[in-house]
């Protein structure tokens, strides 16, 4: 009954079914991974932006780990508006515009790149946009803490022939190597000043931290759905066949039952009626005899008993 099962067309989907498992498996594996990940960073992010301030030499000074993230920092200084830059492909509420990147020197000769906002483009983008002028003098920034980007990290690609004062990066590695003083590692995203100044770059939004990794863990559910489905599609089209055979194999039967109790039927009809008309066809013929005179001397039709007919007459 299930010799079936070894013909090159199961076979083939044996394959894919045993194919398809492991493949299953894994990609679930691997969703649940990113859904722990995620939910790790966002948990990290979330307590690093409720943190209380503290000072940014103590996080940056020997280099920003990637579990300080959006720490919340405070620094003094005086900015370099002198070698300002501004930062292309930064759109921010759907329009397109730049970063703006002012140098904050410290007090122990070594500065930060602060990213003070988001301004607009200007005509084109290789017009310089209007960017608001850094205050002047002593001031206290308070903002979040980040990591220096890289190609790597961003997804996005570094290319010469920039506008002057323009990058595509905020590198804090790269841009230092312009500048007459050392810069520490990451940069600050401006949150507040003081004194605050107007007009002034737009703040740039809080990270997003989403739903932990939610949906990644809805997609590992999803793909270890996929082996149920796959192993019962397998096991459901392997019965539908054994039913289909069965029917098959109890209509043959019941075909070849009728024919052979008609065979049957016809061979008893034969048989009966055979003798039966023979008999009776002798029968019909004695007595046709009997009745013209038992022979076919006495036959009406006899020349010689016509003229005994007309003689008599």
């Amino acid at each position: 009954m299930y010799r079936f099962l070894l013909t090159p067309r199961w076979i083939a989907l044996h394959v894919v079914v045993l194919l398809v498992i492991p493949a299953f498996v894994f990609l679930g594996r691997w969703q649940f991974g990113r859904f722990e990940e995620r939910s790790a960073n966002s948990h990290d992010v979330t307590a690093n932006l409720a943190a209380a301030p503290v000072p940014l030499e103590s996080l940056a000074g020997q280099g920003v780990k990637e579990a300080d993230r959006f720490r919340t920092v405070t620094a003094t200084g005086t900015y370099d508006p002198a070698h300002a830059l501004v930062v292309r492909r930064r759109p921010q509420d759907g329009r397109p515009g730049f970063y703006v990147l002012t140098p904050l020197k410290l007090a122990d000769s070594r500065a930060v790149i602060v990213n003070r906002g988001w301004v607009k483009v200007g005509a084109t983008a290789d017009t310089p946009p209007d960017v608001p002028a850094p205050p002047g003098g002593q001031v206290t920034v308070t903002g979040r803490l980040r990591l220096g980007e890289t190609e790597e990290s961003s997804g996005i690609k570094e290319r010469p022939g920039l506008p002057p004062g323009q990058v595509l990066l905020i590198d804090p590695a790269s841009i230092g190597k312009g500048l007459p003083y050392r810069l520490l590692d990451g940069y600050v995203e401006l949150t507040r000043q003081q004194p605050a100044t107007d007009p002034a770059p737009a703040p740039v939004p809080e990270p997003d931290v989403g739903a932990g990794g939610g949906l990644n863990f809805a997609y590992g559910v999803q793909w270890w759905l996929f082996i149920g489905v796959a192993v019962g599609g397998w096991i459901l089209l392997i019965r539908r066949e054994v039913a289909d055979r069965k029917r098959g194999e109890t209509t043959g039967s019941e075909t070849a039952g009728s024919e052979a109790a008609g065979s049957e039927d016809s061979a008893k009809d034969g048989a009966s009626s055979g003798p039966k008309d023979g008999a009776g066809s002798g029968a019909d013929d004695a007595a046709s005899r009997a009745a013209n005179g038992g022979g076919s001397s006495g036959s009406p039709a006899d020349p010689a008993n016509r003229s005994e007919s007309i003689s008599g007459g």
